[in-house]
């Protein structure tokens, strides 16, 4: 057990016995997200380093506080990838915020998301203790598989320490085209190439052009567009680049902005300008209302306060799931003292 590890160890369980809540801290550059938790400062970006990596076997495993740049630099040098593409929004973005966050990027409709690669993780439990979970391989224990629930819990359950992750070789080709499209003709035009298993790694619809990337080998990538049409972007990795780290002009709005996961084929209306991803299953927009009913309750969408203005409070869990949430929190962290108010006013 590294010095520092133990170092944090103490620093909970003296927490614990104290009843003082912690605010777990990266390089910050997820902040935003979430409520604001007040505590004493858990700083984990001292905790780093790659620990082990196997290309053959597609599994790297790495302390929390290990840039994600680090990281997909060593996977490039082996033409591999963290296949859910994670946002890193700062250059200092780290592997355990990523974790702790549940972020993916532009591919996550195709290649899935952050928890599907999660294949075990280390933490410190609310009363200092020091918990493995899952393992190196895809198939490693018998039971609930508990280190996904780390991916999206904003450090409520544990800080993490230590996670393994799979990778994915980077596809033998990708290129990216552009459509003019109405939003409702691009949502149906997305779901016709998914069912007839078009090669797309990634889509985006915004002010009525349609830009999706198609992935994999170079022959199924050219059958896909010589059927599809479209122009060539030649400027795709700039693109992806600003969809994924929200810097695309779509973005730079000063309002709240929410997003909206939903049934990908949905058609229903937005109230307002919209940035639609991932085959039309994820939605983008700017709203000032103080509730999550932001978008057609009739549309199963579950709506989470993504970036704030500090008027609205955010509502990350649902109402119908927080008797679950309460019971899996006690579990973890039974006296609360992890990042309170980072989920919600009690948690």
């Amino acid at each position: 057990m590294s010095d520092q590890l133990e170092q944090m160890q103490a620093f909970v369980s003296q927490a614990y016995a104290e009843k003082q809540p912690i605010a777990i801290t990266g390089s910050g550059s997820k902040a935003f997200y979430g409520g604001q938790s007040s505590g004493r400062k858990l700083d984990t970006t001292r905790h780093s380093g790659i620990l082990s990596y196997e290309p053959s076997e597609l599994v790297i495993t790495a302390r929390a506080g290990t840039p994600l740049a680090e990281i997909e630099t060593v996977l490039r040098e082996h033409k591999q990838m963290l296949a859910f593409e994670p946002p890193h929004f700062g250059p200092a973005a780290t592997l355990g915020g990523s974790i702790a966050c549940g972020f993916s990027g532009p591919r996550r409709a195709t290649a899935g998301a952050a928890r599907d690669f999660l294949l075990g993780a280390n933490i410190i439990n609310g009363k200092g203790q020091y918990c493995r979970f899952g393992g190196q391989v895809m198939k490693n224990v018998a039971g609930y598989d508990l280190s996904r629930l780390m991916a999206g819990s904003l450090g409520t359950l544990g800080v993490i320490m230590e996670v393994s992750l799979k990778v994915l070789p980077i596809p033998a080709c990708e290129l990216t085209q552009q459509f003019e499209i109405s939003a409702e003709g691009a949502i149906r035009q997305l779901q016709h190439w998914a069912n007839n298993n078009y090669p797309i790694s990634a889509s985006c619809h915004v002010d009525n052009i349609l830009t999706a990337r198609f992935s994999g080998g170079e022959s199924r990538v050219m059958e896909g567009i010589d059927k599809t049409g479209g122009e060539t972007l030649k400027t795709a990795d700039d693109f992806w680049l600003s969809i994924r780290e929200q810097t695309h002009p779509f973005f730079v709005q000063t309002e709240p902005l929410w997003r909206i996961s939903l049934p990908p084929a949905t058609l229903s209306a937005t109230p307002t300008r919209c940035l639609t991803e991932w085959l039309g299953g994820l939605r983008w927009i700017f709203s000032n209302q103080d509730n999550d009913k932001v978008f057609n309750e009739n549309t199963m969408s579950y709506s989470i306060l993504f970036r704030n203005n500090n008027n609205i409070k955010p509502n990350m869990i649902p109402d119908s799931l927080m008797p679950l949430h309460s019971r899996i929190k006690h579990a973890f962290d039974p006296a609360g003292i992890l990042n309170p108010g980072k989920l919600t006013d009690q948690y």
